[in-house]
């Protein structure tokens, strides 16, 4: 404090020496002004009396004139009011200076502090994120494991979110997720620790648990807490909560394993009639597919049994397919075709997803390479997930892989999301930059589903923005819909962005979509997801016979 003071000081001294020193040149300008007008009286007063000028008419007139004696007394009033008002003023401009230094750093403080809060928590419910979540468990479980107590992971799942958000709209689920998260942070002080993980996935760390029975009992507890009826525009309606329990240390020893543990007893208390259920090894045997094969991912990636899948989209403004998207499928030796959420999900939450992502975008770029080989002008979108807008080594590895395969960076686009954005902005806008340095493109994913800023999007370089099917689908029935579709449009376009609508499923949308300027569609309507040879095939043998159908 003693040298932050001496700082202050010394800062202040110098400040009211230049500012002095500045509104002195102003007074001594006023000083000689007043010396001069004195002359000049002086000389006017002794013509006036005497006829002349001459020292003994001016030594008169100096002795005999009122006025003049007011005068001589200007210059010296001059110099010590120029003087006194200089310091005053130094002081008090340099005063201000400071204050106002001190209030910008304090608010650059806060901006900090407000950044990094919000890399860590939800900005919906203000909960802390699932990567703070995931470091509070890991810090528990050593905190746990020195002194030999017992924590436990819950998974709280509200069951008719979907539902809400089907119904009322995304405002509605929106606001239903808000009152869940109060109840719960009513219910959990600290050290407890209440988080948001997912759209509808909130997560309770306990420590210091006495024994599994002391688990079901918060279990209960949580049930009791959402049990009360909540008010979504103006619409009574009840929570259905599930919750999946794990206990360390018996069901796992690190984070991974817990959440991943948790899900599966989510999945059984799904079916249960308590509303909630512990984990047990023999639950394994009758999860749904994508909670037990995770474990069997990178073997998967070693055996060839991942393919990628590809959606033709068609470009409007000249009626050809000239883009693809990728969608990865697992050809499992003994469940067959695995769609992406039979594991994708599981694959985000448990940190597997980087393997998936590396394979697949690899994939992709060999695919766009061979095609542009073979004299296809084809490109190709890659989804990127939340995940991998937090690693600091995606740019690395997709600049590796362009080494690697030789593909040229405008062949791919790169299909992020914005809630993967919104989720750490910062981290995510320097992860973005560095590939779009590469060359590489971006289009923000289904548009108008989460939670973007404009501001966010403005400085993102984005090439493509794609309209989620929930709002292409409605479009003929609905007016809001068509509003919202419409408006985007022309949002892209002011922006320089094409337009790519989703779920396109029907001629009379398509043409619809047409009239309002869309410039890229993909749906149903036009193929669904292909293996690269069929691809190919259709490419050669149907787009020429769907061209003429929408150009109807």
């Amino acid at each position: 404090m003693n040298l932050i003071g001496s700082n202050t000081n010394d800062f202040l001294n110098n400040n009211v020496k230049v500012l002095k020193s500045r509104v002195s040149k102003t007074a001594y300008q006023g000083i000689v002004v007043a010396v001069v007008a004195l002359i000049i009286a002086t000389l006017g007063a002794c013509y006036y009396t005497t006829g002349s000028i001459s020292l003994n008419g001016i030594a008169l007139v100096q002795k005999t004139n009122i006025a003049l004696w007011i005068m001589d007394a200007v210059p010296f009033v001059f110099a010590f009011w120029g003087q006194y008002s200089s310091t005053i003023l130094a002081y008090e401009a340099s005063a201000l200076v400071i204050d106002q230094t001190q209030e910008l750093r304090e608010r650059a403080d806060t901006f900090e502090k407000q950044a990094r809060y919000n890399i860590t928590h939800d900005l919906l419910t203000d909960l802390p994120n699932k990567e703070l979540f995931y470091d509070r468990v890991e810090q528990g479980i050593l905190s746990q494991t020195s002194q030999q107590q017992s924590l436990s992971v819950l998974l709280i799942e509200i069951g008719n979110y979907k539902q809400v958000s089907d119904t009322l709209g995304r405002n509605a689920s929106d606001s239903l997720i808000k009152q869940v998260s109060v109840r719960l942070k009513s219910a959990y002080a600290a050290p407890a620790t209440i988080a948001r993980i997912d759209s509808n996935i909130f997560s309770l760390l306990l420590t210091n648990i006495e024994n599994k029975q002391t688990v079901l009992s918060q279990a209960e507890n949580i049930h009791r807490a959402l049990e009360e009826p909540f008010f979504v525009e103006k619409v009574k309606m009840a929570c259905q909560a599930n919750i999946g329990i794990v206990y360390f240390p018996d069901h796992g020893g690190d984070v991974d394993t817990l959440v991943q543990r948790a899900g599966i007893a989510l999945y059984v208390a799904q079916n249960s009639n308590k509303g909630y259920a512990l984990y047990d090894p023999s639950y394994d045997e009758h999860t749904p597919r994508q909670l037990t094969l995770m474990s069997e991912l990178n073997q998967a990636v070693e055996r060839g049994e991942l393919e990628l899948y590809y959606q033709p989209k068609l470009d409007l403004r000249n009626d050809c397919v000239s883009s693809a998207e990728a969608l990865v499928r697992w050809n499992h030796p003994r469940h067959g075709l695995l769609l992406p959420d039979h594991f994708v999900p599981l694959m985000e939450r448990t940190r597997m997803i980087q393997a998936l992502t590396r394979w697949v975008i690899e994939a992709s770029m060999l695919q766009a390479v061979k095609w542009a080989d073979s004299g296809h002008n084809i490109s190709i979108s890659v989804n990127l997930s939340a995940k991998d807008l937090n690693n600091p080594e995606l740019p690395d590895l997709i600049a590796g892989l362009k080494g690697r395969t030789g593909v040229n960076p405008e062949w791919m686009m790169l299909e992020i999301t914005e809630s993967s954005i919104m989720s750490n902005p910062e981290t995510a806008f320097e992860i973005i930059n560095r590939i779009d340095q590469m060359g590489f493109r971006f289009s923000i994913d289904d548009y108008g589903t989460g939670y973007s800023s404009l501001s966010y999007l403005k400085r993102m370089p984005l090439k493509e923005l794609k309209i989620d099917r929930s709002f292409v689908k409605d479009i003929l029935t609905d007016d809001s819909d068509a509003v919202i579709v419409n408006a985007t449009i022309n949002l892209a376009h002011n922006l320089g962005l094409q337009v790519t609508a989703e779920g396109v499923n029907d001629p009379a949308v398509l043409q619809k979509l047409r009239r309002e300027g869309c410039d890229v569609v993909q749906g149903y309507l036009l193929a669904r997801p292909m293996p690269v040879s069929a691809f190919e095939e259709w490419l050669s043998s149907e787009a020429n016979q769907f061209k003429e159908v929408v150009t109807e």
